[in-house]
């Protein structure tokens, strides 16, 4: 079934989450935009920034440009979007299905459903990402391609399911790594005295100021109709108690004014940055501005200085059976951070206890995938989500165009649905990351192919678990928002599948996407 090449050294795409009928260069994403020339990943990892014996200068670099201009694909093959590791937009849609509503199809983001579950790709032994592309055929088990769409575009049997898996190397809790300056800005308006706000968040900090090191830091702002700093920045030896105190004392108050927490929080980050550690903001609100700026761009003007001068990334925690996810998605895309969404007890465990105190450090900055698809053998092709992080091709190794930041022990998973030529058979794709070094900001690439045999093993009998998983996560997040893919089982077969798929991996969240799926099907009835 899986077949790939795996290398650990060291997505974006005009066509993100688009469809490509690749015959023809006069085809668009759905998303528009006129089509630049491309600077495609190739075979091999193109043109990377270090070679095997260090780095390349221009002239060898341009050499090899020249010496490959003819193996270059045409820009409708390529496939270009900036790495994102949100999980927010699933978090969300269990809670307001659990809630016995259906959540709205523009709050459904493919990416974020898939990047939600464990995967099983090789991790590196260093700094960089493990790259793994491999597939299956969505076939039933009557052998037949089932799709809700129809018709020859998604229901011939010539469609499969091509996974692009990237995987950073785990951060050891017992061995070194940069302490942690960390300004929590905190939503204290009106909004957040509802029960599973403010409560929560407070016992979230509450468990991370326990499981941070003495010698990280932090700092507490907090906001409603203004914004105060309530703790600047302080090492946490000594003063937990009093950290504490600061948490414990927060109620709520009256409007919500994210720009100025937002604002206030990096000017108390900015005077609080501490050289050589890893400063970030973390923003724990339920997004629901009514008051000052309330829109992305206005609130991240304010900031821009302070982001792309002192490198401080953002984390975005979204609470609250109401939640403004667009603005915190837009947030954290524009902090060069990610988001996540917590309802409960135990999630929120999960976030501080377990998961934020080992990636205070990043193991990539303005990380970005190509995939770039053979014109032999593939006829069209789309990306499934990444919409919002989409990339200009040609801007792959433009290092001044923003990607995503990635930490340790990440993974990041790209699902295509892939159409291959009549008859086709040898290479199919090949898959890029490029990464910026977070000490010494220097490029690094990496790369991953597959070939059309190593995807014909069928979905549902010779793929993996865990790629099954992402099939359902994918399947799930498309019927939700109102789209199709090929293949797509209606909602009481997909439920079952993911049932099945919880006891062959013993994984209770994959349980959870199964009771998700339950409830999403009850609903259309």
């Amino acid at each position: 079934m899986a077949g790939a090449v795996l290398l650990t050294s060291g997505c974006s795409s005009d066509g993100a989450g688009s469809e490509r009928e690749t015959a023809s260069d006069t085809s668009l994403p759905r998303n528009g935009g006129a089509k630049a020339p491309p600077t495609p990943a190739l075979p091999g990892g193109g043109a990377p920034a270090t070679g095997p014996d260090g780095p390349v200068d221009g002239a060898e670099e341009k050499k090899r440009d020249r010496e490959s201009d003819s193996a270059r694909p045409p820009a409708d093959y390529l496939s270009t979007f900036a790495l994102d590791v949100d999980t927010a937009s699933y978090g969300y849609a269990r809670r307001t299905l659990e809630d016995g509503k259906r959540p709205a199809a523009e709050s459904i983001r493919p990416e974020e459903f898939i990047n939600s579950f464990r995967q099983d790709y090789p991790r590196p032994k260093g700094n960089g990402f493990s790259v793994t592309v491999d597939g299956a055929h969505p076939r039933g088990t009557d052998g037949e391609i089932r799709g809700e769409a129809g018709g020859e575009e998604e229901g011939g049997d010539d469609w499969s399911l091509v996974r692009v898996g990237l995987a950073t190397r785990p951060s050891d809790r017992t061995g070194e790594r940069p302490p942690a300056a960390l300004t929590f800005v905190i939503d204290i308006s009106g909004s957040m005295g509802e029960p599973g706000r403010l409560d929560l968040v407070k016992k979230s900090l509450g468990i991370l100021t326990g499981e941070l090191r003495g010698d990280d830091s932090v700092a507490l702002v907090t906001f409603s109709d203004t914004a105060r700093t309530r703790l600047p920045m302080t090492r946490l030896d000594g003063n937990r108690d009093r950290v504490k105190e600061v948490i414990e004392s927060l109620e709520p108050a009256e409007s919500t004014n994210v720009e100025a927490g937002v604002r206030t929080g990096y000017d108390t980050a900015v005077k609080g940055r501490r050289s050589g550690a890893t400063n970030r903001v973390v923003l724990l609100s339920d997004a629901l501005a009514n008051t000052g700026a309330t829109r992305a761009d206005a609130i991240l003007e304010r900031i821009e200085d302070a982001r792309r001068t002192y490198g401080i990334t953002l984390f975005g925690v979204g609470v609250g059976s109401e939640y403004g996810d667009a603005l915190m998605e837009q947030l954290a895309d524009k902090g060069d951070g990610h988001t996540t969404y917590v309802s409960t007890t135990e999630q929120a465990r999960k976030v501080f206890r377990d998961t934020l105190p080992t990636q205070v450090e990043l193991r990539a900055r303005d990380a970005k995938a190509q995939v770039a698809f053979n014109p032999e053998t593939v006829r069209q092709f789309r990306l499934i989500g990444y919409e919002n992080r989409a990339v200009a091709d040609e801007d792959f190794r433009n290092d001044r165009v923003d990607g995503g930041e990635v930490g340790p022990g990440h993974t990041v998973t790209a699902l295509y649905a892939v159409r291959l030529r009549a008859g086709a058979s040898g290479h199919l794709a090949t898959a890029t990351v490029r990464w910026l070094d977070p000490a010494t900001r220097d490029p690094r690439e990496e790369s991953g192919s597959v070939t059309t045999g190593a995807i014909d093993g069928e979905l549902w009998g010779e793929a993996s678990a865990r790629l099954q998983v992402t099939a359902v996560a994918a399947y799930f997040a498309e019927s939700l928002r109102g789209g199709a893919m090929p293949g797509a089982p209606g909602l009481g077969e997909l439920a079952a599948r993911a049932r099945e798929l919880a006891g062959r991996t013993e994984d209770k969240e994959v349980r959870r996407l199964a009771d998700a799926i339950g409830q999403a099907e009850r609903l259309k009835h």
